[in-house]
């Protein structure tokens, strides 16, 4: 039995997918909030049941009889997100399984100034001393590129704080990875990096953007505290845009620089780039102007 939690969200859902692919369903369980919103995996077959990390009592319900346990890291800004991992391994733990793996983040180390690194940290430490096989899988940033470029297809241009290179990573390749690794138990201990092969900054990315949508892309670097206020202008709650501006901070001291060929291996392919999501992102938003048809 292999459980997942999270399997409502993004990457927790999309592993589940994956992992339908390349093992029965009743072999794979999931845990989460609402389990209405998770259905469509019971009618497959698949185990549901209800847990969250705020209910240690849910969660050894949710974990027995596993295997393996993936636990997809919480992401509320207001939490004691330590404090429900702690929740989350311990319940694993009393489950009884084979190893547990956690979704971390690249450059979960210390002095990274983006401040989820310290969560991660601390997470990776209680795994160290929970006597359990455990594996933190460090993802490369993988939010949608939109998030991070801004919204560069309607003004031609990225303006964000100074960076520095990133291997901006596809979330679809992340979650197929985990289930390659779930369902072929890869034994891989501690903390290991999922990213793209390519660290390239956004000065690249306006290159990139410019090439395929065939008219410059230019990139405009904003100071740090003009970026913070454009951002409370645009409605962003100041807290939650300095932490995002420690993000900046942390690409451009070389915190997010270091690429891994590791997800290559697991996903036995080049995993997607940069270059395959912006041309994707334009095609889905139709002809590019270059291919605009004539009058």
């Amino acid at each position: 039995m292999i459980v997942v939690t999270g399997a409502t969200g993004g990457l927790g859902g999309t592993t589940v997918e994956h992992l339908l692919k390349r093992v029965p369903a009743d072999r794979i369980g999931v845990s989460v909030r609402d389990t209405a919103k998770a259905q469509h995996f019971a009618d497959r077959g698949v185990r549901v049941r209800q847990g969250t990390y705020e209910d240690p009592a849910s969660l050894r319900h949710a974990f027995a009889g596993a295997e393996q346990i993936l636990l997809v890291s919480g992401n509320d800004p207001g939490a004691d997100m330590v404090s429900l991992h702690r929740n989350a391994i311990d319940a694993a733990v009393a489950a009884g399984p084979r190893r547990i793996l956690y979704t971390s983040q690249q450059g979960a180390v210390p002095g990274n100034p983006y401040r989820p690194s310290d969560i991660h940290m601390a997470t990776e430490a209680l795994l160290a001393d929970s006597g359990v096989a455990w594996t933190a899988l460090r993802n490369g940033a993988y939010g949608p590129l939109d998030q991070v470029l801004g919204p560069w297809q309607h003004t031609g241009v990225i303006t964000q704080p100074q960076d520095g290179p990133v291997p901006y990573t596809d979330r679809a390749d992340i979650a197929e990875a985990t289930a390659v690794m779930l369902a072929a138990h890869h034994s891989l201990d501690g903390p290991v990096d999922l990213t793209s092969p390519d660290a390239i900054t956004f000065d690249d990315v306006a290159r990139i953007a410019s090439r395929l949508a065939g008219h410059p892309v230019e990139r405009i670097v904003v100071d740090d505290e003009r970026w913070i206020a454009d951002q409370t202008a645009a409605g962003v709650p100041e807290q939650m845009a300095r932490l995002m501006l420690t993000w900046y901070q942390a690409a451009r001291t070389g915190y997010f620089s270091q690429t891994s060929a590791l997800l290559a291996e697991l996903l036995g392919r080049k995993p997607l780039t940069v270059t395959d999501r912006l041309g994707r992102d334009l095609d889905r938003r139709g002809p590019r102007r270059s291919e605009q048809p004539q009058a």
